[in-house]
């Protein structure tokens, strides 16, 4: 890896997850004696070239401060109403750390491997590009509404993962630009970098690197995450 590359990460958390129906953020639930939020942290924390994990939460955010973080590395930031508009909260926020790289990595993501980062990280500076983990689609993809009007081809589809890897001024002007001109088409910042005509690596990453939206995905995590702890054993 390349010396003297300042490397940041952005976790966003302000949003509250309606889909699990619970009456908190779902990045506060707790799996082994921990939050998913930490969960999540911890696995970008595992790698020492990160210098910051900055974590954009809720103006109405209850929960944060009864974590304490051991690692002086993570700070908090207010986020937005919008995933987009969290990390240009962020992104606005490390301006006086100046990094080089920024990682974006959803906060319910926390099978997220160290190693996949790594390779990630890897790629995207020996290319000098953008780039983000995905895995290929491996289910056949129907088309339709109440009934099938066609199948889809799977052979250059793949499932966008994260963390999402940019060039940090880079990423931050296309999200500027992407709020201010069309902020329902940012669903990932791939896709602000996708608006822009940059180029986006895709980098293999494990398909159980899921985000956890609802019940049935909690009690998967739930698992995983046990088998993730015994194999680290």
């Amino acid at each position: 890896m390349k010396n003297r590359v300042k490397i940041a990460a952005v976790i966003p958390a302000a949003g509250v997850g309606s889909r699990m129906q619970l009456n908190f953020p779902k990045q506060y639930l707790v799996i082994q004696d921990q939050t998913i939020l930490e969960h999540t942290t911890n696995k970008l924390l595992a790698l020492p070239c990160i210098s910051t994990v900055l974590i954009a939460i809720s103006h109405e955010d209850e929960y944060f401060s009864d974590i304490s973080f051991s690692d002086t590395r993570v700070s908090a930031c207010l986020g937005g109403a919008s995933r987009a508009e969290s990390v240009f909260n962020a992104l606005q926020h490390l301006r006086d750390d100046n990094p080089d790289w920024v990682l974006v990595h959803d906060a319910a993501r926390p099978l997220v491997q160290p190693a996949d980062i790594s390779t990630l990280i890897t790629q995207c500076l020996e290319n000098d590009e953008g780039g983000i983990l995905a895995s290929r689609v491996k289910d056949t993809i129907k088309q339709g509404d109440t009934n099938i009007e066609k199948t889809v081809p799977r052979e250059r589809l793949w499932s966008a993962l994260t963390p999402q890897m940019f060039k940090f001024g880079e990423l931050l002007a296309a999200i500027e630009q992407g709020l201010k001109e069309a902020p329902n088409t940012i669903t990932d910042e791939a896709s602000a970098m996708e608006r822009l005509c940059l180029p986006v690596q895709l980098v293999s990453g494990r398909s159980d690197n899921i985000k956890i939206t609802s019940p049935e995905d909690y009690e998967l995590a739930c698992y995983l995450l046990d088998k993730q702890k015994e194999n680290a054993q």
